[in-house]
Parts: structure tokens; C-alpha cells; sequence
């Protein structure tokens, strides 16, 4: 039996009333209470091993104050929300935990295996989504991504198999400016109004919260670039097939020291005007997860001393990393990935502390002579 509910007003603040040592970590998020850090589940060998350590991570995080998880249905071929499905039924069972004080978000979009790579990819691909119908080979782009609807359709289901949730509250199309190395923009524009159209009726259905888009390269590319997703031609898709009321409300990118484009690239439109993903998001009423906050580790040691010297008090330079992207104004959440109970206990460290202060983050910006 999938769990039922989804993340609720009451029960995450409920929650968040637990951990008063954290102070700033809770912030108010799509009408939650939610933590500025989140676990991520990317990383990792499709391996028995690895599911121990992200269910013992996944039930660390969530004891510690944590309570956004983030994956994907490709994730480790479908192990990782699977261990999510698995820490949060065992942990609810136990009453260490309510369903609806945990937000939950996943993707869908790329063609994934089921539990690793099997002996012909190809033949096992043939088998399990061309003969079935699922995909057809002229929608499939880059060999790996598809997004049309009966395919995001059977992506949802498995998802909400996985995790054994009734309702997934923040539901992904997973780098869809993937999608622009194929095809033009408007075509790109009208398969996403399709998308949207079948995300509204699963909110509907009550299999999802809220929808978004998950990228990469999309929101931090210039204007001029063929990959570049503009917010405002999203939002106005949204608002043409879900009226005012419609449930675009997320998006996620990269966002940490090394790639600072969310604040740093006016590359959005809003009212008329140029202005950053963050602050265009804002003004939108859309959510922003920051992913790659360690940049898969490279963040976590052997930064600059201006980094210790805007970020002081800290005991590492990956906290200091979590420090800038959580504090950032306009990042809801920063993803980190954690596949150890360590780990978690070493990023619960920064979360002991208030977000930094504008003064504080700009200090990152001050010439390397001021002391």
C-alpha cells in the first residue's frame, strides 16, 4: 500500500518546531515549512551497499532536521527512490516521522534501467519501452531523453511505485532544454504546453503537488544560446493551460561558488526588463532548489581564503560551501548529496547556524588586499 497525504502547512511546521538549535533553517516554501538543505541521491554505484548507506542517510537527515529529499526516477536506475520508498515507510511505521512533514520531489525524463545496467542495453530498451509502445523512436532525443506524455506518465507511475507514495509533491521534467539540441523552439514551446497539460491533470488526480523543471544548462545560458530556458515563455504556457491557479511552481539549477550564473547572468525577462533566474523566480512565485552545491565534492575543500574569511566559524570548507548557497536571497533550498550518516552530521553542522548576512556574502566580492 503506497502512503497517502503529501506534505502539509501544519505538519511541516510541526516538524520544524522540533529542531529549535537550527536557527533559520526553516523557511516558508511552496506554503511549507522546509529546510534550507536538502538530500540529494544522485551519486553512487547501483550496488546493495549503497542503498544501506542512503537509507541510513535519508533516516539521519530526517532525525536531524532535514525534510526536502530530492531524486530521480534515473537516479541509480530507479535504487535511489527506492531507498527513499524504504527510509520514510520505516520510519513513519516506527512514528518517528509523518508522511505529510516530508516534501518529496522527483524527475522524469531520461530513459533509465531498472536496478543496473543489464547485459544488452539495447535488446532490454527494445523490449521494455519500443515494443511496448511507451517510446517511439522519433522521441527520443540525444539517444537517452524523452518527454512526452505517455512517457513522463509511465515515469510517474514507477516513480510513485518507488517511493511508495500516493502523491509525489514536487514533480520534475528533468533537463528539458535537452530536448532544443533536436528540435526548434517552438516546437521545444508546444511540447511543453502537452507536458504541462498532463502535469496538470495528475495534480488533479492527486499523483502530484506541484510541477517544475529540473536543468542544468537551461536557466544559467544566455539569451542567445540554443539551450536556454526562458521563465516567462514557461510561465505563460502554464497560465494558458492552467489558468492563474495553474501548479508551476518549482524549478531547480545548478547553483554554488563555481557556478554562480542565477545571480550573476541577467539572462531572464520580467515585466519588459532583464533580470537573474533568482529574482525572476521570485517575482514569478516559483520555488528554487539549488543543485551541485559541492559540485559533487570539488566544493568541499581547497577553497580560497576569502571564503573562510566571508564564512568564519565554520570547521570545513564544504560547510562553508552550503553556507553561500543556502544564504544566497532567492534560494529556497540547497541540494546536497549525502550517501553517509557522516556526512549528514558534518552538513547538520551548518545548519547550527543562522543563514549569512548580506554583509557576509559580500565579502566574497571585497579585493583581496582589505582585510
Amino acid at each position: 500500500m503506497m502512503l497517502k497525504g503529501r506534505a502539509t502547512a501544519a505538519a511541516t511546521a510541526a516538524y520544524a518546531s522540533r529542531f529549535p538549535e537550527l536557527p533559520g533553517n526553516f523557511r516558508p516554501v511552496l506554503g511549507l515549512s522546509v529546510s534550507s538543505i536538502g538530500i540529494g541521491t544522485y551519486l553512487g554505484d547501483p550496488d546493495d551497499e549503497t542503498d544501506r548507506a542512503y537509507e541510513a542517510a535519508i533516516k539521519a537527515s530526517l532525525r536531524g532536521g532535514i525534510n526536502l529529499i530530492d531524486t530521480a526516477v534515473n537516479y541509480r536506475f530507479q535504487r535511489s527512490e527506492r531507498n527513499i520508498g524504504k527510509a520514510i515507510a520505516e520510519m513513519e511505521e516506527k512514528g518517528e516521522i509523518a508522511r505529510e512533514q516530508v516534501v518529496v520531489a522527483t524527475k522524469g525524463g531520461y530513459i533509465t534501467f531498472d536496478g543496473g545496467v543489464p547485459a544488452n542495453p539495447r535488446a532490454w530498451f527494445e523490449e521494455h519501452y519500443v515494443k511496448t509502445g511507451i517510446v517511439a523512436p522519433a522521441d527520443l532525443v540525444d539517444g537517452s531523453h524523452c518527454m512526452t506524455p505517455k512517457y513522463i506518465g509511465t515515469m510517474l507511475e514507477l516513480s510513485r511505485k518507488n517511493l511508495n507514495l500516493e502523491t509525489i509533491d514536487i514533480y520534475y521534467i528533468h533537463n528539458p532544454e535537452t530536448q532544443l539540441e533536436a528540435i526548434e523552439r517552438k516546437e521545444f514551446l508546444a511540447r511543453m504546453a502537452t507536458i504541462f497539460e498532463f502535469l496538470e491533470r495528475a495534480v488533479a488526480d492527486g499523483k502530484i503537488g506541484v510541477y517544475g523543471t529540473a536543468t542544468w544548462n537551461g536557466y544559467r545560458a544566455a539569451q542567445t544560446e540554443r539551450g536556454w530556458l526562458s521563465l516567462d515563455e514557461l510561465m505563460r504556457i502554464a497560465r494558458e493551460v492552467g489558468g492563474d491557479a495553474h501548479h508551476f511552481r518549482a524549478i531547480q539549477l545548478p547553483y554554488n561558488l563555481a557556478m554562480p550564473e542565477a545571480i550573476t547572468r541577467s539572462n531572464q525577462i520580467v515585466n519588459g526588463g532583464n533580470a537573474i533566474t533568482l529574482a525572476a523566480a521570485k517575482a514569478l512565485g516559483v520555488a528554487v532548489s539549488a543543485s551541485a552545491t559541492l559540485l559533487q565534492g570539488q566544493l568541499s575543500r581547497g577553497l580560497p581564503p576569502i571564503v573562510a574569511n566571508a564564512f568564519s566559524g565554520f570547521a570545513n570548507d564544504a560547510q562553508r560551501s552550503i553556507q553561500f548557497t543556502r544564504s544566497t536571497p532567492g534560494v529556497d533550498v540547497a541540494l546536497v548529496g549525502m550517501k553517509s550518516v557522516d556526512h549528514v552530521r558534518d552538513t547538520l553542522e551548518t545548519a547550527r547556524r543562522p543563514p549569512a548576512t548580506l554583509e557576509e556574502l559580500m565579502r566574497l566580492f571585497q579585493h583581496g588586499d582589505e582585510p
